[in-house]
């Protein structure tokens, strides 16, 4: 048995009670902390509405169970031991499409909520945050919304209005192929890596890339690498804010 897994409840939400709706609002919870785990399954497998369909204890055991677990939303921690809820969340949302994550964490960090919001996670959600709101959060998540901690919504808008000021840089000259080219870049792979990745010549890579410093202002991959995360972290604050104020 994978030690990262606390238990899968499937039907024991509400254990051994007759007439569980199945429509209910389906959870999992990856949380490394016993005290903070053990809280929010009670209040999971104690509301109306919602059942709690597995429990883990870090990202390596969620990354081999939620794909199978298929909840509709997966409360997830961000310092797990190991690998980063963010990074889970990265690695599942392509497999999960239908999944919401929201994180949970005790930082309001600019940072660390451009990191899970890019990621794939579509709510961000401080621990302290109280039963009802945390229930509330949930339902709105699968409802379609992206449910934040007040401070959070706050430091989304702070970070909105910081980017929104205009750059001598527009991101908007590149085209969709120097965006690529870009990302690949950000990731850190090699300009060979690239062509192999796109399937064009290293020729057309490093015409790709002098044009992408020609249009960014850069001289170095570094500083390419660095104005292509102001640029993202400026929409994705951007989408944030217009999602959460919709």
């Amino acid at each position: 048995m994978n030690p990262g897994v606390v238990t899968t409840y499937g039907n024991l939400s509400k254990p051994n009670r007759a007439g569980v709706n199945p429509a209910s609002l389906t959870v999992s919870i990856v949380e490394d902390d016993a005290a903070v785990r053990g809280i929010l399954t009670e209040w999971i497998c104690g509301a109306d509405g919602f059942k709690c369909i597995g429990v883990h204890a870090n990202a390596e055991a969620a990354l081999a169970a939620l794909p199978q677990e298929k909840p509709s939303v997966v409360l997830m921690d961000i310092n797990l031991p190991g690998m980063s809820g963010i990074e889970c969340v990265r690695r599942l949302k392509p497999q999960m499409l239908d999944t919401q994550f929201i994180m949970l964490t005790v930082y309001d960090d600019s940072d660390q909520i451009f990191k899970a919001l890019s990621s794939g996670a579509t709510g961000y959600m401080l621990k302290r945050t109280p039963r009802s709101e945390l229930l509330d959060a949930v339902k709105d998540v699968h409802a379609g919304g992206s449910p934040m901690s007040s401070s959070i919504a706050r430091k989304i808008v702070q970070s909105f209005q910081r980017f929104n000021v205009v750059s001598p840089a527009d991101p908007d000259n590149l085209s969709p192929r120097e965006r690529e080219v870009l990302e690949l870049v950000a990731r850190g792979c090699l300009y060979k890596e690239i062509a192999e990745s796109l399937h064009i010549g290293l020729t057309t890579v490093n015409t790709h890339i002098g044009r992408i410093f020609e249009k960014l202002h850069v001289r170095s991959r570094s500083q390419a690498v660095a104005k292509f995360m102001h640029i993202s972290n400026a929409a994705v604050a951007k989408q944030a804010a217009v999602r959460f104020f919709r």
